[in-house]
């Protein structure tokens, strides 16, 4: 088909270059003055030119079937690889914390009421007092002035309280009035507690006891004042 096509379309235009050229002939015969029978001529050939057209090609005979008996070749065979399966990770499901409660602690019972105070000790029936053994202002004399106390000029008179033991030693002695001299006031119990002596207390029974407490006062004086 495609050879034919070619020859149709060559003989196309082969007659259509033909027909120029005669088309100007004739112009040209015609301003040139050709005689008129020229021209009628070429008209007349012009007329009885025929293009040919090439015989269609023959029509193509398709083959003729196999044989019954000729096995026909089966397909190639495709393999079909499947697609990789891809594990895609899931996240984990959320976890959701219980908050525990714990759990109420027991009540403790009350405590018990404290046990009540036991009475304090009733004091002895004194039947007679503790007597100071010699005279109490030879316990503190002058001698006893501490030297610093003097060079620093302090005086004045210490008031003292203590306890009378069943010896009829002297304890727990503390200072009621200061003579505004710590150093006096410390020296005075000390010599206090050291050289006092009492005669014991005795209950109804003639027992010795605790004398309970006695009150003394010493002063502090310089000589030259």
């Amino acid at each position: 088909m495609a050879y034919a096509d070619r020859n149709v379309s060559g003989s196309r235009v082969v007659a259509i270059v033909i027909v120029a050229i005669i088309v100007a002939g004739m112009g040209y015969a015609f301003v040139t003055g050709l005689a008129y029978q020229y021209i009628k001529k070429k008209a007349e050939e012009l007329k009885t030119f025929e293009v040919e057209e090439p015989p269609p090609p023959p029509e193509e005979i398709p083959p003729p079937p196999p044989p019954p008996d000729t096995p026909v070749p089966p397909p190639p065979t495709q393999v079909v690889v499947p697609p990789a399966i891809v594990q895609s990770q899931s996240p984990a499901p959320p976890i959701q914390n219980t908050p525990i409660i714990p759990p109420a602690p027991p009540v403790n019972p009350p405590a018990p009421p404290a046990p009540p105070a036991p009475p304090a000790p009733v004091a002895p029936t004194i039947s007679k007092a503790a007597a100071a053994k010699g005279n109490p202002a030879s316990w503190v004399t002058p001698d006893d002035y501490p030297p610093s106390s003097q060079r620093a000029g302090e005086q004045g008179t210490t008031g003292v309280t203590f306890s009378i033991g069943p010896d009829g030693r002297i304890a727990d002695c503390q200072v009621t009035s200061s003579s505004g001299s710590r150093l006096l006031d410390e020296t005075t119990c000390r010599l206090v507690t050291r050289r006092g002596r009492y005669t014991p207390a005795l209950d109804a029974a003639g027992n010795p006891v605790s004398g309970g407490r006695k009150t003394l006062r010493f002063t502090w004086r310089l000589q030259d004042q």
